[in-house]
């Protein structure tokens, strides 16, 4: 049977004052995600943590059945626009926040092998599997879209001034398109949730090596902080790790 370690690590990086990233493990360790708010110090602050408390509060008042994928894509529908709602309201009610707004990525493990992952902006789920890094979601950014048309390189698109501009995110309207990226888990498998800091500093590759050579997700998770925070980090940087395995070898690499 498969079974799963979690740990998760944030910090406010290099060149902030404040951490305007929140995250969030459920106690079961079924659902984890990560917000990046925008919007000054207190507005992006706040709008991460509210995305955050709508995910936690949905998975307390009405989680889905853990074997039902299709009733968990409900879910993480209904979760993701229920926090969009709590942005949106936030911003509409308070003028000092007026225009905060948040990304979000929020993943929910089932109980036979598959996660189902839902995501708006560009905070990012990455797989690690078989000696090889995958990047599961698609950056709703400027200068990702550009790269999907062909119009920039990833090089390029690293360098780009307005790699900071999303094109999608909770709380500027009322409504939100959500994408969704299911996935078939496998023993050995690392998963990682992370905000815009981390691939800010590290390439796909250098994240996929820290997965590859990591026995624990907690070691994982300090030592892809500490690489951002090694490459001054400009941003705050926030990773969610799990790692995957059979329960007969108990995680053993």
């Amino acid at each position: 049977m498969l079974k799963w370690r979690a740990a998760a690590r944030t910090d406010a990086g290099c060149q902030r004052q404040r951490n305007e990233d929140n995250y969030y493990v459920s106690p079961d360790n079924r659902v984890f995600a990560v917000a990046d708010g925008m919007g000054g110090a207190v507005g992006g602050a706040r709008a991460s943590k509210l995305a955050m408390e709508a995910v936690e509060k949905q998975w307390k008042d009405e989680n889905p059945p853990t074997n039902d994928n299709e009733a968990i894509k409900v879910w993480l529908t209904k979760t993701v626009n229920e926090a969009n709602a709590a942005v949106w309201n936030s911003a509409e009610e308070d003028p000092s926040v007026r225009g905060m707004g948040t990304t979000i990525v929020v993943a929910v493990q089932s109980t036979d092998n598959y996660m189902q992952i839902a995501h708006v902006g560009d905070s990012r789920a990455y797989l690690y599997r078989e000696g090889k890094v995958k990047l599961l979601t698609n950056d709703h950014s400027v200068v990702q879209e550009m790269v999907r048309a062909g119009r920039l390189t990833e090089e390029q698109a690293r360098i780009n001034p307005y790699k900071n501009l999303i094109t999608r995110c909770l709380g500027h309207e009322e409504r939100v398109e959500i994408d969704h990226t299911p996935l078939e888990m496998k023993p050995q498998d690392w998963i990682c949730l992370c905000s815009d800091g981390l691939p800010t500093v590290l390439r796909d590759e250098q994240i996929g090596d820290v997965m590859g050579a990591g026995v624990e997700p907690e070691s994982v998770c300090e030592e892809l902080v500490k690489q951002t925070i090694d490459g001054n980090a400009p941003d705050n940087v926030t990773v969610v790790v799990v790692k995957y395995f059979d329960e007969a070898d108990n995680g053993a690499k």
